[in-house]
């Protein structure tokens, strides 16, 4: 799916289309997940998804090694692991052209580095690469679960990374598991940045197995 097509996609989207029949946010065993693409088209399906992103940690390969770029609804992604300003911050890259050799270039060179909490927390990798390399592969760039980063304002720390580029802010998510507990904003915190800053508001599960609707 191409850029533009995307972004009207998000904009168009209802607030309970995400996590109903919208799921932006999905993880295979190509990182940190258990089923493989195949089997989560399956799911998909099974629970009436329309439009579905897988977007593994730091690897394309759910891309490569598949025929997942061949179904419609399949909307091409990935998930960075960077560092800003002493945070661990996700960075979600939607409609990439998953062969762009800059955009390679970030990705992972070991399983390891896909999967492994400890390993993957030793990244030198920037928001303003990332999302460089983002757009350079044709896509958009989105700030994954940002209720879960530590400081003291949201608006503003999301604010020096829309100054590099940032297309979005994941604003529906579910905030399960350990995520609950290093919760440092409210939703709505969430979703009144999105609006200030002008970001499009996208949503995901998050699914580590089965997809999770929410």
């Amino acid at each position: 799916m191409m850029k533009q097509n995307i972004v009207e996609l998000i904009n168009n989207a209802k607030k309970t289309d995400f996590g109903t029949t919208i799921d932006l946010h999905i993880h295979s065993c190509f990182s940190d997940g258990k089923l493989t693409p195949e089997e989560l088209c399956e799911d998909a399906q099974k629970k009436g998804l329309k439009y579905f992103a897988i977007a593994d940690h730091n690897t394309v390969d759910a891309y490569k090694k598949t025929d997942l770029l061949s179904k419609e609804n399949i909307i091409p992604a990935i998930e960075f692991d960077c560092w800003y300003k002493g945070v661990l911050v996700h960075i979600l890259g939607y409609g990439i052209d998953v062969n762009n050799e800059k955009l390679l270039q970030y990705c992972a060179k070991t399983k390891k580095e896909t999967e492994a909490d400890i390993v993957r927390l030793f990244n030198n990798r920037s928001p303003k690469n990332v999302i460089e390399a983002i757009h350079n592969a044709g896509g958009i760039a989105v700030l994954a679960h940002p209720a879960c980063y530590w400081c003291i304002n949201l608006e503003h720390f999301v604010k020096g990374m829309v100054k590099d580029g940032l297309d979005g802010i994941e604003v529906y998510y579910p905030y399960k598991r350990h995520r609950s507990i290093i919760k440092f904003h409210l939703a709505s915190t969430v979703e009144k940045t999105a609006k200030n800053l002008n970001l499009l508001a996208t949503g995901g599960s998050d699914s580590h197995n089965k997809i999770e609707l929410f």
